[in-house]
């Protein structure tokens, strides 16, 4: 049912990520090379390499192979009354690879000596060769050839990209996920590729790679990680504080990564994977994953001070005393985390994985203190006497006397407040008002934005303009930029945009410093926001600078986008009215900003 020409040409699926993993580009250090010659090293040599990358969805080249191409005269073609198709048909037949056979080939006669395959040029390949074709062949023997009605050159096969790094002309292949890709891990690789293709460059050739969204990724995971160590840490210390005893310590230090390598054989077996949502919610389950462990250890010891028990026996009569609620401590946590894997749309995506994570590692926190963490109170704790306590000199007695005093203070409050249970009452809804005001008072939003270390500039010219303007408006970006010091690179795409292709349309990718090198004027929201007050001088374009989205997937930048259909059939027409209502509506709004047509404006 789809029109003839799209039969003919076929139908290509890619199942891609929406946002760019990364950008590489490649120069002439010694100017010998030109787009074209770059574009053709790519072309022929990297981009078949890359898409068989694991992980690769997508890698589009920005720029063209060489080829032939013919620039026809038309006053000239007029002249000798030719027509295109003239040209066309001899083009194809005067250009043709084939095989004209061989000599004496079998089946011969029984005369037949020799035999020799017969070679014809058929394929040409100079510029020379093409300008020399036969349009027409005339009586008085004169002939009329291509090169009378055209001019032959070598060029690019399309000239509908361009690529400028940092104002200087480059060419450029962008690379997208496909579903599910490990970012990290593509991005290595595709490092790891054009290092090795690197070698077989020509002389001067350079490849750079200005444009990087795994840095962030690494970032984020290396401070979650540390933050995971961090939070262990702090467990120990402070349980060591309390405990005093390093036998003690060790039995719900030891529970913790048990019950996280249990969590990731569930999250394996879910089809899960380790990301920044799902270490979030290790860092967050390590302070609940002791508390059962913690329960177990402190009864026991307390059977064991108080009544002498050895520590199998002391293990079994606290077991016996704390399983119940050690299983309802579990149920309830597991109720409050649990529900937000079922939630529907983005949301539910997003927290699916920490919710499995923090239940999971709930579930098997439990497990453990129920099974593992009596045998280890069973084996490792040694035999306390009947009434001894905690040590009383050092350090550890000046705790131990000054906690007494705080709990004791405490106590003491707390039987207070329950004779005046009317004014503490009184202060409680003072302080829910306070804080029902402050929520009111907050700024809310779907996701927090964070400075990812670049930005992208979306440029937009009026429909039918040139890529010559378009090129003086890049350069005018350009030169912002290099005035901004945070800012790293520029790599601008011509003809390239989110809102379309075309030579009226371009997109920039701003990489910024590393953050250790801005301070907090230099951030990726503040550069931006100066760039798009910047940009409204702009006389000929409409640029936005926006922020990339905080979660890869959900869009292409910061916000989302918003489909207009015209369900009615009522026509174009209509749809375009209705389009212009829609935005004159949106700029009133007071929670939106930046609302525009997510695609090129209608071209003449």
């Amino acid at each position: 049912r789809l029109p003839r020409p799209v039969t003919q040409q076929g139908l290509q699926v890619e199942k891609v990520s929406t946002g760019f993993l990364l950008l590489a580009t490649l120069t002439s250090t010694d100017g010998k090379l030109d787009e074209t010659a770059l574009s053709d090293i790519l072309a022929r040599n990297v981009m078949d390499e890359i898409r068989r990358l694991k992980g690769v969805g997508k890698a589009q080249l920005y720029g063209s192979e060489r080829a032939m191409r013919i620039w026809i005269d038309p006053r000239k073609l007029v002249g000798f009354n030719l027509t295109p198709n003239d040209v066309a048909d001899a083009i194809a037949g005067q250009n043709a690879q084939v095989a004209p056979g061989s000599i004496g080939d079998l089946p011969s006669r029984s005369t037949q000596e020799i035999t020799a395959n017969v070679v014809v040029k058929g394929q040409l390949s100079t510029p020379e060769a093409f300008a020399a074709i036969v349009l027409r062949a005339n009586p008085d023997g004169s002939v009329v050839t291509l090169g009378d009605v055209a001019r032959v050159e070598v060029g690019a096969q399309e000239y509908q990209y361009g690529t400028r790094l940092n104002g200087k002309p480059a060419t450029a292949f962008s690379v997208q996920l496909a579903p599910g890709a490990n970012a990290m891990q593509t991005a290595t690789l595709v490092r790891a590729k054009l290092q090795d293709l690197a070698r077989y460059f020509p002389e001067g050739v350079r490849y750079d790679i200005p444009y990087d969204t795994s840095p962030f990724v690494k970032v984020s995971i290396e401070q979650v990680i540390s933050t995971l160590f961090e939070a262990m840490l702090l467990v120990f210390a402070v349980m060591f504080l309390f405990l005093q005893n390093l036998r003690y310590t060790l039995i719900p230090t030891l529970v913790v990564p048990v019950a996280l390598m249990g969590t990731f054989a569930v999250m394996l077996a879910l089809g899960f994977s380790i990301n920044v949502l799902t270490l979030f919610g290790m860092v967050l389950a390590i302070g609940i994953l002791v508390d059962d462990a913690i329960v177990v250890v402190e009864n026991v010891e307390r059977i064991m001070a108080e009544e002498g028990l050895p520590p199998r026996q002391a293990t079994r009569k606290a077991m016996s005393q704390i399983s119940g609620a050690i299983i309802g401590i579990t149920l309830v946590l597991v109720a409050v985390f649990l529900p937000m894997a079922f939630m529907q749309g983005s949301v539910g995506v997003i927290y699916q994985q920490f919710s499995v994570a923090m239940a999971v590692s709930i579930l098997f926190s439990a497990f453990l203190a129920l099974s593992l963490t009596p045998a280890l109170c069973a084996t490792l704790l040694k035999p306390v006497a009947k009434g001894e306590q905690h040590a009383r000199k050092g350090f550890f007695g000046w705790f131990n006397r000054r906690f007494e005093g705080m709990s004791n203070g405490y106590q003491r409050w707390v039987m207070q407040a329950l004779q005046r249970s009317g004014r503490y009452l009184l202060l409680y809804a003072l302080l829910l008002g306070v804080l029902g005001y402050g929520l009111s008072q907050l700024p809310t939003a779907f996701l927090p934005t964070e400075d990812q270390g670049y930005t992208i500039t979306d440029i937009q010219l009026p429909p039918g303009a040139s890529r010559m303007r378009t090129e003086q408006v890049a350069a005018q970006i350009e030169a912002h930029n290099s005035e901004e010091p945070g800012v790293g690179n520029t790599t601008l795409i011509l003809g390239f945009s989110f809102s379309g292709s075309g030579q009226n349309a371009a997109l920039a990718f701003t990489t910024l410093k590393d953050w250790s090198e801005r301070g907090a004027e230099h951030t990726a929201q503040a550069i931006a926001e100066r760039a798009n007050q910047a940009f409204t001088q702009l006389k000929d374009a409409v640029a936005y600078a926006v922020l990339p989205p905080p979660i890869d997937g959900l869009g292409e930048s910061t916000g989302f986008d918003f489909r207009l259909q015209d369900r009615g059939g009522m026509g174009h027409r209509a749809l375009m009215a209705a389009r212009d209502q829609l935005l004159e509506q949106a700029a009133k709004s007071k929670v939106l900003s930046n609302v525009r047509e997510a695609s090129l404006a209608e071209s003449p």
